[in-house]
Formats: C-alpha cells, sequence, structure tokens
C-alpha cells in the first residue's frame, strides 16, 4: 500500500518540477539587448532549482526502495508462517486418518471378542454336559447293571429356593438349574448343576413350565436338551401382562445320557416364592 502512494508522488515532485521550470523560461524572455546584468546571473538559479527536483526524486526513490525491502521481508515472513501451518495441517491431517484407522480396528476388535464370547459360553456349557456325563463312575455303572431291578426314578424341582427373580435376557442359550428340589427319588437329578443323569436305559417322561412376564422385545422360553442335542421348546411372547409356556416329552435314555433345561437365548425367565418355573420327570419304564 505504501509502494502505491510513492509512484504519484513521484510523478507529481517531476510535473511540478517541470511546470516550475518552463515557467520560469517564459517569465524571463526578455528584448534582444535589453537584458542587465541581474538577468545574465539567472541561469544560476534555474539550474539549483533543477538540481532540488532531482534531489526530491532520489529522497522518494530511497523511500520507495527502503519501503519495498521491508515489504519482501514481510512476504517472506509470511511465506514461512504459511508454510509452517500448512505442515501442521498436514500433520493434523495425517493424525486424524490414523485415529480413525484406529476406530475402525477397534470396532472390529470388539466385534470378534464378542464372537469369542459367545462361542466360548456354547463350548462352555458343552464341557459342562460332557463332564457330567463322564462323573457317572464305573462303580454306579457296575452297581446297576447288578442290580438288575427295575429302578423307581423320579423328581420334581423349582428354579429358586426362596424369593423372587427374573433370569435374562442373555445374547446365547444360557443352563437353566433348577434348585428348590421337591421330590428326587434315586437321586438322579442334580440341584447343583440341573443335570438329570439316567440310571438305567428305559422310557422317562419329563415335564417343564417357565413363568415370565410380558415384554415388548423379550419372550419367555426355554427348551429341553438332551446331551447337548435340543429336543422341545416351550415359547411365547406378548407385550404384558404374565405368560406361561410349558411343554413335555417322553425320551428313551440310556444309562448316563444327560437331560436339562437351556435358557432360551434373548429370552427372560422369572419365578417366586410361589414356584411357577418347574422342571419334572421320572421314569415310566425300563428297556
Amino acid at each position: 500500500m505504501e509502494m502505491t502512494t510513492r509512484f504519484p508522488l513521484l510523478l507529481l515532485i517531476c510535473s511540478l518540477c517541470t511546470a516550475q521550470l518552463q515557467t520560469e523560461s517564459d517569465n524571463h524572455i526578455i528584448p534582444l539587448g535589453g537584458e542587465t546584468e541581474a538577468v545574465r546571473r539567472e541561469p544560476t538559479n534555474t539550474t539549483d532549482q533543477q538540481q532540488g527536483c532531482k534531489q526530491d526524486i532520489h529522497a522518494v526513490l530511497r523511500e520507495m526502495s527502503a519501503s519495498l525491502a521491508e515489504q519482501r521481508v514481510e512476504m517472506r515472513h509470511l511465506q514461512r508462517e504459511n508454510e509452517a501451518q500448512a505442515e501442521k495441517l498436514n500433520k493434523l491431517e495425517l493424525q486424524t486418518t490414523e485415529l480413525e484407522k484406529q476406530k475402525t480396528e477397534l470396532k472390529l476388535q470388539k466385534t470378534e471378542v464378542d464372537k469369542l464370547k459367545q462361542e466360548l459360553q456354547a463350548q462352555t456349557a458343552e464341557l459342562i454336559s460332557i463332564k457330567a456325563r463322564t462323573n457317572v463312575t464305573e462303580n454306579q455303572v457296575e452297581v446297576l447293571k447288578r442290580d438288575g431291578k427295575v429302578k423307581q426314578v423320579a423328581f420334581s424341582a423349582s428354579l429358586f429356593t426362596s424369593g423372587h427373580g427374573t433370569l435374562g435376557p442373555f445374547n446365547t442359550q444360557t443352563p437353566l438349574v433348577f434348585r428348590h428340589v421337591v421330590t428326587n427319588i434315586g437321586n438322579a437329578y442334580n440341584p447343583n448343576t440341573g443335570f438329570f443323569i439316567a440310571p438305567v436305559r428305559g422310557a422317562y417322561h419329563f415335564e417343564f413350565h417357565i413363568y415370565g412376564h410380558g415384554h415388548a422385545s423379550h419372550p419367555t422360553a426355554a427348551v429341553l436338551v438332551k446331551n447337548g442335542e435340543n429336543i422341545f421348546i416351550a415359547y411365547e411372547h406378548q407385550p404384558s401382562y404374565s405368560v406361561n409356556p410349558s411343554n413335555g416329552v417322553t425320551l428313551l435314555l440310556e444309562v448316563g445320557d444327560v437331560v436339562f433345561m437351556h435358557q432360551w437365548t434373548n429370552t427372560r425367565i422369572h419365578d417366586n416364592q410361589n414356584h411357577r418355573t418347574t422342571f419334572s420327570g421320572h421314569l415310566l419304564f425300563t428297556m
């Protein structure tokens, strides 16, 4: 801005000097032979004025040169600042990209962890079932073989021993342990694990009644499992009031076969002091 004001000033000084010299030249035209000694000395004054104009022009040029140098320094400074800002911006963009990448990787890892948890829960349930079957000792089997008598086997149990509560929802099938035992003839049912282990080969009948409160998103359901295989399910879903699905089945079991209950995925099961969620079974006859 300072340089742009210097150029009109320079032109103005030059114009004024030229005009002044022209005016003085015109005013000092005298007749031939009529010049005096004072007039003969005028060229010296004109030369002095020309030198003064040149000095003013040089002063303006020096000021313009100094201003131009300052502006160049300022431009270089601004250029360095712009380069530094651009470098910071590039670093920030790289950091943002890396952060988004890490977020994506974290989401993928979380999904994988959730999947592994579900698989672990399923494997744990299967392992418990296998362990329960192998816990039937050889001595028990030998006793049953030697006995040869018709066994009297029957049990009936509810979910909670006292109080009330709701189980679930879970993202995978979960074993149900009916801890309040009313009848356990033959001790084939284990209230610590929830497993019924067949003591003799024969036909067995099982019944299960499940209680729950109505819910818009979570039904009430449980499935009877034999040796890790889902057999029959009791399922009911309504948004309000109470639900009480039930089912029953007759199975041919070998010695050591395991029967237990699983809570169905994404369901809720309730029990209270009235013992409304129950699991029962008994031997019909040997085979």
